[in-house]
């Protein structure tokens, strides 16, 4: 350990039921610098991290702050010690107002132990203006959307002023504008003697920010060191442990007749007038910044959110969808970009989570056949390829990319002819990406249909057809694949579709 290290841990070791999440792992974090652990999903990254922020307790091993020996056995003992840290996955409570959750757990109080609720209105509107968040300190949690969710979770953190931050995949759901405002944020704590541990899939982040990158797989360090000894071939090499294919698994596939038509669909959410189509074998892309209106229109197209007017018709007849029920009797199902709150039971297990939508195919004079049900259960997760102990583990334990193909065998399991896939990448690592394409590629070779919303324009362009883009609630342009251009693209976007 040197002087500058503030973060140590030495030989930790982790099992939960069925697996070994950690196995002897060492790592440490300098003062004044970017540290950035990253590796496939199931890899043991959040594991460990869940061990320094105290929700964990590892089996064997110990931690180290500032080179004393310590014992972190909850979150508020870790804040204690000065860290803190961004989840991945949101946890929030969906009523809280945004000041009652910046200073959840630490509410400043006044005599007699009341709280000082005009002190957190005043430290709240001085963090949102600092921060150039537009926000109002009264506003509830649910009104917000996941990216606006995310930069008050890297609000929250920073705020605490804590000596280590641990930021786990704090742009998996963010504008680029307010990544790059989180940049700024980094360089600025780097260069006020922050330690950051900084778990990341995106490699060019990886190497714009770190100081060191450390690659577990399977529970193992397998290679730290400093950033300008690796390239990004090196490191997904070292991540994945195997070869991966070259770009994206796009192959040439016949179109059919159109099996999803869309027009004039409007909604009290924000789109007016979209019209588009997709067709037998197509995958359908729809790009724009944060709030153009993608996600709220396929809410509204899968039933999620009422209100909304216009004509859908699936394979040629109209449908009228005032529900997600509604949605799935068409053959239309959606893997939402929030798989905490749309697409999961965390509590429940792998089995439970991925047969809630079919249950009614396993039952038999009013009996759940329960083998039936297993053997379906264990044969889509194969094909998915879920990393989990059992069926019969809780899907809260996974990690968030296996928790993301959980959502996917659930739909797959519905035998959907439309497939809505909502961000369905974000916070998965290059390897899992990878199967997901290949997944989708299967799909549509099966006369199946795809609407992919992805804030990766690299993604939308290696693996769609046709991509459609929005801004303001409209679509503002229709692309065919020989026109797909990143340039082009967010002229679309920022509703400037002409050059000049």
């Amino acid at each position: 350990m040197t002087q500058d290290t503030v973060l140590e841990v030495k030989h930790i070791s982790k099992s939960f039921p069925g697996v070994k999440a950690l196995d002897d792992v060492s790592f440490s974090v300098r003062r004044g610098s970017v540290h950035v652990l990253c590796g496939e999903n199931g890899a043991g990254k959040s594991t460990l991290m869940k061990i320094i922020n105290g929700l964990y307790q590892p089996d064997h091993g110990e931690t180290l702050i500032r080179g004393e020996r310590v014992k972190i056995d909850s979150p508020i003992k870790a804040g204690e010690l000065g860290i803190s840290m961004i989840f991945q996955e949101l946890n929030y409570t969906p009523e809280m107002s945004i000041e009652e959750s910046l200073f959840a757990g630490r509410w400043p109080t006044r005599s007699l132990g009341r709280i000082d609720w005009s002190a957190i209105r005043s430290k709240t509107l001085q963090l949102l203006q600092q921060e150039n968040l537009p926000f109002d300190p009264e506003t509830k949690l649910k009104a917000l959307s996941i990216s606006n969710l995310q930069m008050l979770e890297i609000l929250k953190a920073i705020s605490r002023d804590a000596d280590i931050i641990i930021m786990d995949e704090p742009t998996s759901s963010i504008s680029n504008k307010e990544i790059e405002t989180l940049f700024h944020k980094i360089a600025d704590l780097r260069a006020r003697g922050k330690a950051i541990v900084y778990i990341s899939h995106k490699m060019d982040e990886i190497f714009r920010i770190a100081d060191e990158i450390s690659i577990l797989r399977d529970g193992r360090v397998v290679e730290t060191r400093a950033r300008a000894d690796f390239d990004i071939d090196s490191v997904i090499a070292l991540m994945v442990g195997r070869a991966l294919g070259h770009g994206y698994p796009k192959e040439e596939v016949a179109h059919g007749e159109p099996v999803l038509e869309v027009e004039r669909f409007s909604g009290p959410t924000g789109f007016r007038d979209v019209s588009f189509r997709v067709r037998e074998g197509e995958i359908v892309g729809f790009a724009g910044l944060v709030g153009a209106g993608r996600t709220e229109t396929a809410r509204a197209l899968f039933g999620l959110d009422p209100g909304a007017h216009g004509t859908i018709k699936v394979r040629g007849r109209t449908s009228k969808i005032g529900s997600v029920q509604d949605s799935v009797a068409c053959g239309m199902v959606m893997l939402s970009e929030d798989r905490r709150r749309f697409g999961i039971v965390p509590v429940r297990d792998v089995k439970e989570n991925v047969t809630l939508a079919s249950l009614a195919q396993f039952f038999r004079n009013g009996h759940l056949h329960n083998a039936m049900e297993r053997k379906k259960v264990t044969d889509i997760c194969e094909r998915i390829n879920v990393r989990m102990p059992t069926i019969d583990s809780p899907v809260g334990t996974l990690s968030g990319g296996n928790q993301q193909k959980v959502v996917l065998s659930k739909w797959m399991l519905c035998n959907p002819d439309i497939l809505i896939l909502d961000e369905p990448t974000r916070g998965i690592d290059v390897g899992a990406k990878f199967e997901i394409y290949k997944l989708m590629t299967s799909f549509v070779k099966e006369r199946k249909s795809i609407l992919m919303i992805s804030s990766e324009l690299p993604e939308l362009i290696g693996m769609c057809d046709r991509i459609y883009v929005m801004a303001g609630g409209r679509i503002t342009g229709e692309l065919a694949r020989a026109e797909f251009s990143q340039e082009t693209i967010m002229r679309y976007a920022m509703n400037m579709p002409k050059a000049g």
